[in-house]
Order: structure tokens, then C-alpha cells, then sequence
């Protein structure tokens, strides 16, 4: 079983100023599900298909179109969050995956002036403008003629210093609407026309209750993208959003861009990787190999017992649509479960938490999960917990602090759980209390059992927060104290 490759990229040479020109763009929309993702995806393979070298970022938490983005471009998709980093930090990453680039091309969450914050502080537009990045505007054209010029002209007023570059013009109804969707927006506005999609049947992807069918879950993803693609292609002046993306003005930020560099590895981290579980931050598996772990894969649906590990790592996915595989993989379930009893660390976001539960229930159906966390799952058809989270630590947890901490530590996160965790213990023991959110119960969130901790949150490796290097300690304190692991 081999290891799993990070995205590593060099160190850049010291210096005070960095000046990147590496060609950009966001794309945005007037409002969600207006079809930015499938442009986004289609654009990211088209200029693929070029030749190109394209660097997929997204907006906000979201795993899903990351993976769509990723496997469109073949490069790893990377998240900016202003919720969840601060600005410096983000630029700086947002530079370093940029280096040596084609086009970064970053696709936005809602809409253009959509945000948490009134003024706007966290919306896309204020992406665009930390970035220096000319914004493509996806208009959903249903039912539309003359009114989209007011539309238009009203998105360019309202924050004169974000550069709408070009519209592409989405759910157009034939050639007739597309002529004069054209005819108004070149008479009333500056804004050129980069493409207009018309219904197309490649153009369509399953959702599900948290967006897009992953594509790690279906065999067909690769051939979906080339579809898309080339529908994309067709509808689109490729050349025109080209030189958009190359009319970003050069970003400077006085920021270190050294990137991380993976130490000596001296410990074996098993990662859940595989249709079930998917959900993870690119950066985060580069911080865990920067801290000294090697990643070791395993196929929850295939493998039957655990490989030689010092601590395991499952993420989130969709455990419930795979339940009767994972159940009937009993093999695996009791390797765990014999691991978890004796002592082995583990991590668990969301879906690994499910997992790692007695049970998933899911209407009438039933299935047995690993039972090393002495509770069951519950779906339900509305979500239960979905967004942001804002979490205080109790100090019951498992992982070391800075020596150097005093006050509880606050943590932020996201959560997106359309099921709940049932017949606990009243005794559970909780790693955190929730002041924003739900996590398990509305007030707590963060199981702690022997040497496992999983919870509904998913964290994130930043400035802040630097779970992984404390997780890695965790890892290394239980070999010191010799705590048994599963060689």
C-alpha cells in the first residue's frame, strides 16, 4: 500500500516584497446556483486541454466542488475562507499554489456581493479585490430580455472598484433569446459577452443534500468533465476569458512564501481515502506531512484490516450512501475496533465520526458501523447542522497545547451534517463547547473515547488553529509512553 502524495511546491528565496503576475480570475454570479461551478469546471479542463497549467482555488468551506475542480485541472483545489483565515494568510497561500501557474482560476460560493458581514468583508467581491482579480459574472438568463442591462449595470455601480470583465450568460433558450440578450447588453453596458450557455445535457450533474455528487464516488467523473468541457468550449470565447485572466494587474504582498517542507516522516498516519470518504483540505494533508507523518491510504470499502499504523485519520464524506459496503466490510470494522481498545489515535471529522458509531439508520435501512464510539446514527431530511462553527475548548481533550497557553483555546470550523448522534452515554466526555453552531448537541461537540476524538466539526490548518502539528504530538506521545499501535 503506498503513500500518498502531497502538493508540495518549493521554497521561494526570501525577500520583503513578492510581486506574482500569474494570470487570474474569479469567477462569480448574481446569485447561488446560477451555474458557476460547471463553467469553473469546464473552463478549468478546456484550458487544460491546451496545454495549460491551471491552479483551481475556492471560495469558502466546501469539499465537493473542490473535488471537481481538482480532477478537471490535476491539480489540488484550494479553499480561501475569510471566516477561517486571516487576509495576510490567505493571500500568501493563495500566492504560493499560484507559483509557476498558467491561470489561477478561483471559483466563488453565492453570489458576487453575497457575505456573512454587512459591509461585505467576506464576500466574493472583496475576494476579487484582495486578490486583484477580474471577476467572470454568470447570468442565470431564464425569463430574461431587456431587464439584464439594469441588472448589470446595477452589479458595476455598486462596488465600482471590483472589475466585472465579462458576463457569461447561462440558461439561455435558443438562438433568438441569445441575440437579443446580446443586442441589450452591448447597447446599455460596457461589459463584453465572453459566452452563452445553452441547455445542454452534458451540462448536468446528480446533486445530492450537500451539492454535487462528489466525484471521487463515481467511475464516470473523468468523462462527465470532458463532456462538460467540451461544451464549455463551445459556448465560450476561450481566447477572450484568456486574456482577461492575463489582464490581472501584478499582486504584491509583503508575505514569507516559504512553503511547508516535509521533515523526516516519523510517524504512519492511515488516511481514509475512497468513494466513502473524500473530505479533506489539500493543505491540511501537506501540514501533517510538514510535521513529520507519512500518509498511509486505505480503502474503507475494500481493505480488511488495518496496515501497519500509528494513528488513523478518517474525514468527512458520505458514509450513509455506502453503508451496506462499509457494513458488510466487517473485516476492516474490527480492525478498527480492536485498534481504538487499544489505544491507537484517532481523528474523525463528520462522516469518520459516523463511522466510527454503533450503527447508521437511515429510514427503514440499518447498518452496523465500526461501535467503537458507543452511539448511533440517525439521518434526516433536513439539515442538522450546516455552516460555520465557533468552538471553546473544555481542556478534556486529547491533544497538546502550546506550553505557552493560558485561556481556553477558541477554534473555528464548519459543519454540514444532515444526520444526528443518538443514545450517548450521559457520561460522554466532550473536547469542546459549542458557541456557535451544533456539533453534537447544540452545546458540545468534540467525543473523546480512549484516544479518539471525533466530532461534526471539520478544522482547519491555519495560523490559529495548527491542529495537525498538535494531533502529530499527540501521535508521538502516545509511542513515547508506548501506548500500543497497530504494528
Amino acid at each position: 500500500m503506498g503513500q500518498i502524495q502531497t502538493h508540495l511546491e518549493p521554497n521561494a528565496a526570501p525577500t520583503d516584497m513578492h510581486f506574482v503576475d500569474t494570470p487570474r480570475l474569479l469567477i462569480s454570479a448574481t446569485h447561488k446556483s446560477s451555474g458557476k461551478t460547471l463553467l469553473s469546471i469546464g473552463l478549468g479542463a478546456a484550458l487544460r486541454a491546451r496545454g495549460l497549467k491551471i491552479r483551481p482555488f475556492k471560495k469558502g468551506p466546501d469539499y465537493i466542488d473542490p473535488l471537481w475542480l481538482s480532477l478537471a485541472t490535476g491539480h489540488s483545489c484550494h479553499n480561501l475562507d475569510f471566516y477561517l483565515m486571516e487576509r495576510d494568510e490567505l493571500v500568501s497561500m493563495f500566492l504560493r499554489y499560484t507559483r509557476g501557474a498558467d491561470v489561477a482560476l478561483i471559483e466563488g460560493n453565492k453570489g458576487l456581493y453575497d457575505g456573512l458581514d454587512l459591509d461585505g468583508s467576506n464576500s466574493n467581491a472583496a475576494l476579487a479585490t484582495l486578490l486583484n482579480a477580474p471577476v467572470v459574472l454568470v447570468l442565470d438568463a431564464r425569463g430574461m430580455t431587456r431587464g439584464v442591462a439594469p441588472l448589470i449595470l446595477g452589479y458595476q455601480n455598486f462596488q465600482p472598484d471590483v472589475r466585472i470583465a465579462g458576463i457569461v450568460l447561462n440558461q439561455v433558450g435558443g438562438a433568438r433569446h441569445e441575440t437579443k440578450l446580446r443586442a441589450v447588453i452591448e447597447h446599455y453596458t460596457d461589459v463584453p459577452v465572453l459566452g452563452a450557455v445553452h441547455h445542454d445535457d452534458r451540462l448536468t450533474i446528480t446533486e445530492r443534500h450537500l451539492g454535487l455528487v462528489p466525484s471521487n464516488e463515481t467511475s464516470a467523473a473523468t468523462a462527465k468533465i470532458a463532456g462538460i468541457a467540451e461544451a464549455i468550449a463551445e459556448y465560450v470565447d476561450l481566447e477572450h476569458v484568456l486574456s482577461i485572466a492575463r489582464s490581472a494587474p501584478t499582486l504584491a504582498a509583503p508575505l514569507e512564501l516559504a512553503s511547508v517542507k516535509p521533515s523526516g516522516a516519523k510517524i504512519r498516519i492511515g488516511i481514509a481515502q475512497d468513494a466513502a470518504f473524500g473530505f479533506y483540505y489539500p493543505e491540511d494533508l501537506d501540514a501533517l506531512c510538514a510535521a513529520g507523518a507519512s500518509l498511509i491510504p486505505i480503502n474503507t470499502l475494500n481493505d480488511n484490516r488495518l496496515p501497519p499504523v500509528d494513528a488513523l485519520f478518517i474525514g468527512g464524506g458520505f458514509p450513509e450512501t455506502h453503508m451496506t459496503a462499509l457494513a458488510e466490510n466487517s473485516g476492516l470494522r474490527r480492525s478498527i475496533r480492536q485498534a481504538v481498545e487499544a489505544g491507537l489515535p484517532m481523528y474523525a471529522e463528520c462522516g469518520g465520526l459516523m463511522y466510527l458509531a454503533r450503527s447508521i439508520v437511515w429510514g427503514d435501512r440499518h447498518a452496523d458501523m465500526v461501535g467503537a464510539i458507543p452511539a448511533d446514527i440517525v439521518m434526516h431530511n433536513r439539515p442538522v447542522g450546516r455552516g460555520y462553527v465557533h468552538l471553546r475548548e473544555t481542556g478534556r481533550g486529547l491533544w497538546p497545547r502550546s506550553e505557552t497557553a493560558v485561556e481556553p483555546l477558541e477554534i473555528k470550523g464548519h459543519e454540514f451534517h444532515y444526520s444526528s448522534i443518538e443514545n450517548l452515554p450521559q457520561d460522554t466526555r466532550f473536547a469542546y463547547d459549542v458557541l456557535r453552531g451544533y456539533g453534537i448537541d447544540g452545546q458540545h461537540d468534540g467525543i473523546v473515547y480512549k484516544n479518539v476524538l471525533g466530532s461534526y466539526s471539520h478544522l482547519r490548518n491555519v495560523a490559529a488553529q495548527c491542529w495537525t502539528a498538535r494531533f502529530v504530538r499527540f501521535v508521538e506521545q502516545c509511542r513515547t509512553l508506548q501506548i500500543p499501535t497497530n504494528h
